[in-house]
C-alpha cells in the first residue's frame, strides 16, 4: 500500500503497483491553497462556536472533494483515512505572520485582538509531540471528528453512486494509548456513519480501526483488538517513543549506524513483516516497487526454507 494524501498522489500510487493507501493523513490536505489554510486557522482560533462552525463548514467541503478524488482513483482498493493527528499549533504561521493573521480575524470577527492573542498563547506545548493532538484533540472537540468522518462518509456514497465503483473506506482514530480513548472515538464515527447512510438512503461498508504508535498501545494490543475491525502500527512515533530516536534529526547519525551494521537498511524490515504475517506495508508511492520487490524477496525466501 501506499501513503497518499491528495487524488493525484492516488493515482501515481496506482500507477506504482499500489493496491490500497495504508495512510491518508488528512492534514497534509489542508495546506492546498490559502483558502482551506484559513480556514483551518479560523477554527483553531474560532472565539466562539459559529466561527468554528462555519470553519468545519469550509472544511467540510473541501475534505469530501479530496476523498471523492482519492476513492476514485484508488478505484475499489482499500483506503485507509487517519482523522486529524499533530498539534494545532504546527497550522498557525510565527512571528509577524502570526500577528498579521491575527489581526486579520479579530477585523472579521470582532474578537478582540489581546483574546486572540492569549489564545494562540495557549496552544503552545513544551513537548507538542506528546501534547495536545490525535484522539485527544478529537476528544476534546469532537466536532473536529464528526466533520472529518462526514466528509469521508459522503464522498463514499457520492462515488458509489454517481461513479458505480466499490469503495472500501477505513477510518483510523489516530495516538490512542487506551481502549477507552478508541472507544470514545469510535462511537462518533459510527454515529455519523449512521447519519449519512440514513439520509443518503445508500449503505458502505466500512471499517473503524487505529494506529498503534504508543508503545502503551501496543502493549494494551488484546483488548483495543477486541473492539478495533484493524490496526495499523505507526512506525515513525512508534520509533520515537520506543527508541528514543527524532524522525526529524535521526539523519545526522543514522547514516554513521548504518554504515557501522548497528541498524541495518530498510527493506529487510519487510521481511521481517511477512514472516509476522501483516497484511501490508504503505510507503510513499514512489516506494512502492521497492516494497514490492523486498515483499517478493521475502516470500520467496520463506517457500525455499
Amino acid at each position: 500500500h501506499a501513503n497518499a494524501d491528495t487524488p493525484k498522489d492516488a493515482r501515481i500510487a496506482r500507477e506504482h503497483g499500489a493496491t490500497g493507501i495504508g495512510l491518508v493523513r488528512t492534514e497534509h490536505m489542508f495546506f492546498a491553497s490559502d483558502e482551506r489554510i484559513r480556514a483551518v486557522r479560523n477554527m483553531i482560533l474560532a472565539p466562539n462556536e459559529d466561527v468554528r462552525t462555519k470553519a468545519l463548514a469550509t472544511i467540510l467541503d473541501f475534505q469530501r472533494e479530496d476523498f471523492e478524488g482519492i476513492f476514485e482513483a484508488m478505484d475499489g482498493c482499500p483506503v485507509t483515512i487517519r482523522l486529524l493527528d499533530p498539534p494545532m499549533h504546527e497550522f498557525l504561521p510565527v512571528g509577524e505572520d502570526l500577528t498579521t493573521l491575527l489581526q486579520s480575524i479579530s477585523t472579521e470577527t470582532g474578537v478582540e485582538l489581546d483574546s486572540l492573542h492569549d489564545r494562540a498563547e495557549k496552544m503552545k506545548e513544551r513537548n507538542p509531540m506528546l501534547g495536545f493532538r490525535g484522539c485527544r484533540l478529537g476528544i476534546c472537540y469532537p466536532e473536529i471528528v464528526e466533520t472529518q468522518a462526514r466528509a469521508i462518509f459522503q464522498a463514499a456514497c457520492n462515488v458509489s453512486k454517481a461513479k458505480d465503483i466499490h469503495v472500501d473506506p477505513e477510518v483510523m482514530v489516530p495516538l490512542i494509548g487506551s481502549v477507552a480513548e478508541f472507544r470514545n472515538q469510535a462511537k462518533l464515527v459510527r454515529c455519523v456513519a449512521e447519519d449519512v447512510f440514513r439520509n443518503s438512503g445508500f449503505t458502505i461498508p466500512h471499517k473503524i480501526g487505529t494506529m498503534i504508535e504508543v508503545p502503551r498501545a501496543a502493549l494494551m494490543a488484546s483488548e483495543i483488538a477486541a473492539e478495533a475491525d484493524f490496526f495499523s502500527f505507526g512506525t515513525n512515533d512508534l520509533t520515537q517513543m520506543t527508541l528514543g530516536f527524532s524522525r526529524d534529526d535521526a539523519g545526522q547519525f543514522i547514516p554513521k549506524y548504518i554504515e557501522k551494521s548497528i541498524v541495518t537498511v530498510d527493506p529487510t524490515s519487510v521481511d521481517f513483516f511477512h514472516r509476522t504475517k501483516l497484511n501490508y506495508v504503505s510507503c510513499s508511492p514512489y516506494r512502492v516497487p521497492i516494497a514490492r520487490l523486498a515483499a517478493a524477496q521475502a516470500a520467496t525466501k520463506n517457500v525455499v526454507q
